[in-house]
């Protein structure tokens, strides 16, 4: 690791502190042009005293603006301080965790997975027509259908079409034969450029897609794209779990990645990362943000340096052992449960190296889905899954009590 590495309580607060010295601070300094200040003192007590020791809750008062991109060209001096922290974060994700070398790559902490996505899009939609000069109709966005929600989402703001790659059933992965047929008939339909979007960890099933299968597919027919990461759910996951894995920036072909701190790091909601190589994301400068020092190259503008804070805290906080040892923890529990599924005769499906399981809708009650909270695929009559995630909070005692229940549901339906 080049980076990362566990800090005591007092090398973190100490840390946090010098960043919040190097920032403006609104209740002393005469700064007279920022339509911003300190959260409103009446509501949030700067003063209250538990605030010395939790430096993540006193950089939210303090409301650092973390407006631009903190990787490239200058930013707003005023949050000097806290605009390091977060280019420490990325430095940590984009070299120590996806493999990128140093000074390679762009980023930087997106109010979730969401956005971070749409902005991969964003800025490779904006590169085709920058360099090749693309119409929006030679464009295309290409996914498996188990692809999160924010894909098509962006296709519908960005005026893209889609192209929807069906998946086996059971092992979740794309259908290369039927890939291809796809992309023939795009090609044959004008389409010249495509948007891929791989997944680590589908947000349903925790499939994990082999880029390979689209990089194969579309050099074959010599093709012009660009290869885009979803690892909003497995990207603090799959690479501890499956530290031999090459789904980063090792791989010349892979360009963008977008991870959730929200969800496997347990950072606030609204913690979304987007990490880029250099020379891309120049794509979405927004040149009339003339009042913004830098450059305007995110698609929310501000938005909260606390954020980027939490996340470093919560990394430094275990280093890179004590995350291994985590996730380590969560895969045995997971092993557990799916071995007691399998003593049941109950099928499921689990990408390995992850940590959810999805069971057929047919083997889950209602009471049972009620009870546990269980997230059916789709709200409606036609529901084929359901799906159980261990995070932090479900441990062993949790899955007993379930597969005891289980197996009552299943003895009284037979």
């Amino acid at each position: 690791m080049i980076t990362w590495k566990k800090l005591s309580q007092e090398e973190r607060q100490e840390r946090i502190e010098k960043a919040l010295l190097e920032n403006v601070n609104f209740s002393n300094d005469a700064s007279l042009g920022y339509p911003a200040s300190k959260l409103d003192n009446k509501v949030f007590y700067s003063d209250a005293s538990f605030l010395k020791d939790a430096p993540t809750l006193k950089t939210y008062v303090a409301n650092p603006n973390h407006i631009g991109c903190h990787t490239i060209g200058s930013s707003e001096k005023a949050f000097s301080g806290t605009q390091e922290i977060e280019r420490e974060v990325l430095k940590v994700l984009a070299v120590d965790i996806f493999k990128a070398k140093p000074e390679s790559y762009d980023g930087y902490i997106a109010p979730g997975g969401t956005e971070a996505n749409i902005q991969a899009i964003w800025m490779y939609r904006n590169l085709f027509m920058n360099i090749y000069g693309a119409s929006l109709n030679e464009i295309t966005i290409v996914a498996s259908e188990d692809t999160h929600y924010s894909i098509p989402k962006a296709a519908n703001l960005l005026m893209l079409d889609r192209i929807q790659v069906p998946v086996d059933f059971e092992t979740r992965k794309i259908k290369k034969s039927e890939l291809e047929s796809l992309l023939i008939e795009a090609k044959q339909n004008g389409k010249k450029y495509f948007i891929i979007v791989s997944n680590m960890g589908t947000t349903m099933f925790g499939a994990v897609d082999d880029p390979e299968d689209y990089i194969s597919v579309l050099e074959k027919h010599q093709l012009i794209y660009k290869l885009h990461i979803d690892a909003a759910y497995g990207g603090f996951v799959y690479p501890f779990s499956n530290k031999n894995n090459s789904i980063n920036f090792s791989n010349p072909k892979i360009s963008s990645i977008t991870i959730d701190a929200h969800k496997m790091l347990q950072a606030p909601y609204g913690t979304g990362v987007f990490i880029c190589r250099k020379g891309l994301i120049e794509n979405v400068l927004t040149k009339e943000a003339e009042y913004v020092e830098g450059m305007d190259l995110t698609l929310c503008g501000s938005r909260s340096g606390s954020n980027a804070v939490s996340v470093w805290m919560i990394l430094f906080t275990y280093g890179p052992f004590g995350w291994f040892e985590k996730v380590s923890v969560l895969q045995m529990r997971t092993n557990w449960l799916c071995e007691q599924l399998k003593s049941l005769s109950v099928p499921y499906f689990r990408e390995p190296n992850m940590n959810i399981v999805t069971i057929p809708s047919k083997y889950i009650s209602k009471n049972l889905e009620e009870k546990y909270d269980l997230v059916p695929q789709k709200h409606d009559e036609n529901n084929k899954w359901y799906k159980i995630v261990i995070m932090d909070h479900v441990e062993v005692d949790h899955l007993s009590t379930f597969i005891s229940d289980l197996k009552e549901n299943l003895h009284v339906k037979s």
